[in-house]
């Protein structure tokens, strides 16, 4: 018996092997989301099953905050290395009065030790009025507040990047809120950029890629509502995102072996 089991399990390793297949564990994805001013309870929804529809990940979702308030301290957190056993992390939170500077950068430091992250819309104002840098060099970004909800036009600026590959050059957002980027750190590369309106002078970065110490950063501050995030386009561009991050992404833009769907 423990013959033919053995000489079953060769076979199937030597088909797997021969036939080019790779078998791939899931990349283990942590999000966390919650706070002031969002759908969380739809958003949570849309990107977990609409990522994982797109690339190889599943997910623990720490969802808190539905009071509301901009003050939400997310428990997870708390912990030492709140982080440990992810292999990404997807930053959806909005908490812009959380301004402790040793909290925030025990949240930024497991980035800079290496876990990658995806860090869409709110999460850039969050802890935006700490006295560090640290949670901002994570980002890539400054920013401290955003324009009037509108449409715009979503530019791109480096269309030869892995991430960015096979969106349109100029996507029309839904009605959203430009933020204001008031610095770009030195390791981020702004990947598209949108107009004030009338004022071709006034662009900022949406879209980016950043190094934070050993860390790889997607963010984007494209997402304000439902609508926006369900578009197959935005999707796509969050799943490429979180990829490379987690550096699984090819030089095309594709998935590496055994981290995409069909």
């Amino acid at each position: 018996m423990k013959r033919t089991l053995f000489s079953t399990l060769l076979v199937s390793v030597t088909l797997l092997i021969t036939s080019g297949v790779v078998a791939a564990e899931p990349l283990r994805a942590l999000m966390i989301t919650g706070g002031c001013c969002h759908d969380y309870a739809a958003q949570k929804k849309i990107l977990s099953e609409g990522i994982s529809a797109r690339a190889n990940v599943t997910w623990t979702i720490i969802h808190e905050g539905d009071s509301g308030s901009r003050d939400t301290k997310f428990s997870i957190y708390e912990k030492p290395d709140w982080a440990k056993g992810f292999d990404v992390v997807l930053h959806n939170e909005c908490s812009g009065f959380v301004s402790n500077a040793t909290f925030v950068e025990h949240i930024a430091k497991a980035h800079f030790e290496g876990v990658p992250s995806v860090v869409l819309h709110c999460s850039i104002h969050s802890y935006r009025y700490s006295s560090t840098d640290e949670w901002r060099k994570m980002l890539g970004v400054s920013s401290y507040r955003h324009q009037t909800q509108r449409p715009f036009d979503v530019e791109v600026v480096k269309a030869d990047h892995p991430v960015i590959k096979g969106w349109p050059l100029k996507w029309h957002d839904d009605p959203d809120e430009l933020y204001e980027i008031k610095k770009v750190w030195p390791e981020c590369v702004p990947l598209a950029e949108a107009l004030t309106p009338k004022n071709e002078t006034d662009r900022h970065p949406v879209i980016w890629v950043n190094t934070y110490g050993k860390g790889r950063v997607f963010g984007t501050t494209i997402g304000h509502s439902n609508q926006t995030m369900q578009r197959p386009e935005y999707l796509d561009l969050v799943a490429r995102g979180l990829l490379w991050a987690c550096d699984k992404l090819d030089e095309n833009g594709k998935a590496k072996e055994g981290y995409g769907k069909n």
